[in-house]
């Protein structure tokens, strides 16, 4: 036998002609190889550049191993058993990496395997090839390859255990294939080229595998309970199956739909069952407790009733010849006790009527309404005249004078006069007594000639300052009212006695038949003074709030109390705004500036310069008012929200109480009522005790639904706004 070698160098064909070179004939021995001498290293790159077309007959296993070692540099430790007589033609040339897959190729037709250990490659029995390590676990195998190669493969969708006796034929006797059930793997060992063909198989095995959902429609069951039932049933056997993957079936209560994933067969036996359990009752209805957490049991009944009417109604007009009214078979009551709704009603209707409830019975927001009414007003009057009189009628002298009140409604020289003379009746009247400086002269007797003079002059001013600040608290779209107001008597008619003398009445007043006697009675009407606030919020989609306010802000004029017919005066605003969350807006005012003047005197007389003030009374008056209304909206989402402002509220009225001191003043001992600390006044932080309905619904009682209420798609503010100021406080006492 002869190999014959191709290069372009002459030196190179020399130094591998003696290596390959073998005699011609059965059982002749090859020439031994040269060693490479240290100057040969450029050679023996070029060969392994180099075409080469080995040919062998009936060639010792060694000789090929020793001519493999010399080309691809590969040192071998040949095993004893390790004996064969190779024969291989070739018509074609091939590179070394190409003459080394062939020389594995001749290895496994023979029984045997290289096994690489560090740079030592070992040719062993291939019996023995699954105890020593190979080319474990590379990233990817190659189809054309005979080396040994040792892959895990995870599998998604098939049975792994299942796939061992099926696939355990086409691995050779002295391959590895084993399953693990825990992850669902296979561990294949064997040739590269074999193994990537099981890789190739398996994956068409996972693509057969159906991955499809089907999606099933109930007319009559409830999703969830199909999807707890199948569960139970199918749980055992999906268990018992080691490292299966069991069918999934999953429930969609939204549009009471269950959902089938897996095997294509295992989704036909469900779809089975499910139809099988999707049948009307025997009946044709069930019944349904329903708890509600924060509507009215009473008033969402009846809007159910009017849904179904409605429903009905619309069914019957579209079905020719049908009939109106609501479904006999279906049922709804409320238990105001429980605030529970009781619906009897077929499979699709309650699921309609389910699906308004949990619309309906939602945590609504609610909006806190901040207040503040600033009213300042300014007066100030002044007032300056001067009154005389002369009286000499007891000397038969003329008597005259200029006699005028003072002011509005202040007193004259001639009130005076008459308390100076009477003493007791004018502490009886004090209005008989002038307010302000008052100055006279002048001579009051029974005889001879009297005379006076006086001379009043006042100046005053007036300053109010009104702060109120109402806040309430409400729902959205629920309307609230707060009212600060004290009930003020007026008086609206009254009626004297009266005595009348009927038929038969005798002269000398005695009566001969009955008489009637009306006793004096008063009509009384009372009404509210002081501070009303009506409002209605809205929260819209957008984050702003829509209000509808009715303010009324009253008092009572000081100057009418003493007076028959009480006067109060009154600031209304009723309007409807649209406020964003935390803005302060303002609904209304007044800005009024009054001025009064008044000048009494005598004509041609007070016209005088200078002496015309003696026959003059003048008075004026200037009244300014400010009036303002402004009010903010804040949106409470949550119960940490209000317990903020709860908190806030608290302690501020809280600290008024501790600036007055712990005990009453001027008595020791005994101590002021305070609010207590809102720490002692909080809840413990020991989870509450279950409540019947909680633990009904946690026993599954057929009869008892409670479903999460929707997600309320509100707009959430940024942050809070600071508050409102607050009226200025008070100093201890």
């Amino acid at each position: 036998m002869r190999m014959h070698l191709m290069t372009s160098s002459r030196t190179l064909t020399a130094a591998i002609a003696g290596i390959l070179t073998v005699a011609l004939g059965a059982g002749a021995q090859p020439v031994p190889p040269a060693p490479v001498a240290p100057q040969a290293a450029p050679q023996a790159a070029a060969l392994a550049q180099a075409l080469i077309t080995p040919n062998y007959k009936d060639a010792d296993l060694t000789q090929i191993v020793e001519a493999i070692s010399q080309i691809t540099g590969k040192n071998f430790i040949i095993d004893p058993r390790v004996k064969a007589q190779v024969t291989m033609l070739s018509a074609t040339p091939m590179t070394p990496d190409a003459f080394y897959e062939a020389f594995l190729s001749i290895l496994q037709v023979h029984g045997f395997v290289a096994v690489p250990t560090g740079k030592l490659w070992k040719i062993i029995p291939d019996a023995n090839s699954r105890q020593v390590p190979a080319n474990d676990l590379p990233d990817s195998v190659s189809a054309n390859s005979d080396e040994l190669v040792t892959q895990v493969v995870q599998l998604k969708n098939a049975n792994a255990t299942q796939l061992v006796p099926i696939l355990r034929p086409l691995i050779p006797q002295n391959g590895h294939l084993a399953a693990y059930p825990a992850t669902n793997m296979l561990i294949i060992s064997d040739h590269a080229n074999n193994v990537n063909r099981m890789v190739r198989i398996l994956e068409r095995i996972e693509q057969g595998g159906d991955d499809d959902i089907d999606v099933i429609r109930l007319e009559h069951a409830t999703a969830g309970e199909i999807t707890r039932v199948i569960n139970q049933l199918a749980g055992g056997a999906q268990n018992g199956e080691a490292g299966g993957t069991a069918a999934k079936v999953i429930a969609d209560d939204r549009t009471n739909s269950v959902l089938l994933a897996g095997d294509k067969n295992q989704r036909l036996k469900l779809r089975a069952l499910v139809a099988h359990l999707d049948t009307p009752l025997e009946t044709g209805s069930g019944t349904r407790v329903r708890y509600l957490k924060y509507g009215d049991a009473e008033k969402i009944a009846a809007k159910l009733k009017e849904q179904l009417q409605a429903s009905a109604g619309q069914a019957a007009a579209a079905a020719a010849g049908g009939s109106g009214g609501a479904d006999k078979t279906t049922s709804i009551w409320a238990d105001p006790a429980t605030n529970a709704l009781v619906i009897t009603a077929p499979s699709k209707q309650m699921r309609q009527l389910m699906d308004i409830v949990d619309h309906l019975d939602i945590r609504r927001l609610e909006v806190q309404v901040e207040a503040i009414i600033v009213e300042i007003t300014g007066s100030s009057n002044v007032d300056l005249g001067v009154n005389w009189f002369f009286d000499g009628s007891n000397k038969n002298a003329p008597a005259g004078g200029f006699v005028n009140p003072i002011g509005t409604s202040g007193p004259s020289i001639a009130t005076i006069a008459a308390a100076a003379l009477n003493p007791t009746a004018a502490a009886a009247s004090p209005s008989s007594i002038p307010n302000g400086f008052t100055m006279g002269i002048g001579r009051l007797n029974q005889s001879g000639i009297n005379f006076g003079a006086i001379l009043h002059a006042l100046q005053g001013k007036a300053n109010t300052n009104i702060i109120s600040t109402p806040s309430i608290v409400t729902l959205d779209n629920q309307e609230a009212q707060i009212k600060v107001a004290t009930e003020v008597p007026f008086l609206t008619g009254q009626y004297s006695s009266s005595y009348g003398m009927a038929a038969g009445t005798t002269g000398t007043g005695t009566t001969a038949g009955t008489s009637n006697y009306v006793n004096p009675f008063q009509t009384i009407q009372r009404q509210e003074v002081g501070t009303i606030l009506k409002i209605t919020p809205q929260i819209t989609d957008d984050g702003t709030v829509l209000m509808k306010i009715e303010q009324e802000v009253s008092n009572l004029i000081k100057s009418s109390i003493a007076t028959v017919d009480v006067q109060t005066s009154k600031r209304v605003i009723n309007t409807r705004v649209l406020a964003n969350d935390g803005e302060i807006i303002v609904l209304g005012g007044l800005i009024s500036d009054n001025v009064s003047t008044s000048d009494q005197s005598i004509p041609l007389l007070g016209s005088i310069p200078g002496l015309g003030n003696l026959f003059k009374t003048r008075s004026s008056s200037k009244e300014k008012t400010n009036l303002m209304v402004f009010l903010r909206p804040k949106i409470l989402i949550d119960g940490a929200q209000m317990a903020t402002e709860t908190s806030a509220k608290y302690n501020y009225m809280r600290s008024l109480e501790l600036r007055r001191g712990l005990t009453v003043e001027m008595q020791p001992g005994v101590p002021q009522p305070t609010m207590p600390d809102l720490k002692d006044l909080q809840p413990s932080a020991a989870p509450p005790a279950e409540t019947p309905k909680a633990r009904a619904t946690r026993q599954g009682t057929t009869a008892i639904e409670s479903s999460p209420a929707p997600v309320v798609t509100k707009p959430v503010p940024a942050q809070s706004p600071p508050s409102l100021p607050r009226p200025a406080e008070d100093g201890p006492g």
